[in-house]
């Protein structure tokens, strides 16, 4: 009786041994899997992100455009404003 015991829990212990054997490589492929599937989401939140990136770039561009407008025009006002200066210094000499 007790070798059929000793027997029978050896071939449990050889059954639970393989099930662990079996699991490791099913465990990793399924790691493998999700490591790539992650690789693919973040590749695709970045090209998701792409034409968010193109309008901000347009948008900042026209603000660009517009403060360069207002720097050339106040430019021009600030050399117009100092060109009749010299002609009323004389004057009043």
């Amino acid at each position: 009786m007790l070798i059929l015991l000793v027997f029978v829990g050896v071939i449990v212990v050889l059954v639970l041994w393989g099930v662990g054997i079996y699991n490791g490589p099913i465990t990793a492929r399924n790691a493998y899997r999700n490591a790539c599937s992650q690789i693919d989401v973040q590749l695709q939140r970045r090209f998701d992100l792409c034409p968010n990136l193109v309008e901000t770039a347009k948008d900042y561009l026209q603000h660009e455009r517009q403060t360069l407008e207002a720097v050339a025009a106040a430019r021009g006002a600030a050399q117009a404003a100092l060109e009749p200066a010299p002609d009323r210094l004389l004057g009043a000499a």
